[in-house]
């Protein structure tokens, strides 16, 4: 395998490269998912903003997003330290902690999109920084990889620093449950606007937290989201597709 190591890329041009890997508009269909949002909204235990604000609180304080998020951090040193058999380590590790099939399933989903995505961007850009190992790449589209993995990988070959991965991470999961949100409950957009605007100072101590955390500490509070998930697979009528 080969893996480049030029000059470091300047600030503003690993802020833009967040701001792309970050993006709503990224083609990976995060649009599409609720992630359980859908069914607990249908079943009236989240019904406004208030109830959607300590939905989201409590996901990056204990939830399932925490854990991807970690996974995502170790995906990331694994990159930057070329230990390929800790990212697919991880990568593992982490479809087999899926709660339910959904959730699965929408994170490789989203996963081998971006996984795509990235190759493209690496096989078609001419002025690649760091060219990335095309058998690497295939190796995990065939094993299946997850969002957070790919996120991760792409985050440290194009250099943007780790907490503002993490929080380009997390603040976009956030975005994509409030935009559903607005459709579902529903709340007007300003209203989730400020509601994103006052989660930061969560998304700030949820991404210290998740930095700090060790290994044997990797563990998640979820049941919520793990019911939520299921009970939507059988709802009768769906917006989206988890």
């Amino acid at each position: 395998m080969f893996f480049l190591y030029p000059l470091l890329v300047t600030r503003e041009h690993s802020l833009l490269r967040l701001l792309q890997l970050a993006s709503p508009a990224l083609p990976v269909g995060a649009y599409s998912y609720s992630e359980g949002l859908e069914g607990v909204i249908h079943d009236q235990v989240v019904s406004c903003k208030a109830d959607l604000a300590s939905w989201l609180v409590q996901e990056l304080t204990y939830g399932s997003i925490h854990l991807e998020a970690a996974i995502l951090v170790r995906s990331y040193c694994a990159t930057a330290n070329q230990q390929w058999d800790q990212l697919q380590y991880w990568n593992a590790w982490l479809t087999a902690a899926r709660e339910t099939e959904e959730l699965r399933s929408q994170s490789l989903q989203m996963g081998q999109s971006l996984l795509r995505l990235f190759r493209d961007i690496e096989l078609g850009c001419e002025e690649s920084l760091r060219p990335f190992d095309v058998d690497l790449l295939q190796q995990l589209k065939q094993e299946g990889c997850n969002f957070a993995v790919i996120f991760g990988l792409a985050a440290a070959h194009w250099q943007i620093e780790s907490v503002d991965a993490l929080l380009g991470y997390l603040q976009s999961w956030a975005t994509n449950l409030i935009n559903a949100g607005i459709k579902l409950i529903p709340i007007g957009q300003t209203a989730g606007q400020l509601m994103l605007f006052q989660l930061q100072p969560t998304l700030e101590q949820a991404a210290q937290n998740i930095l700090n955390l060790e290994d044997d500490d990797l563990k998640s509070c979820g049941w919520g989201l793990a019911l939520a998930s299921m009970a939507h697979e059988t709802q009768y009528s769906r917006l989206f597709r988890s």
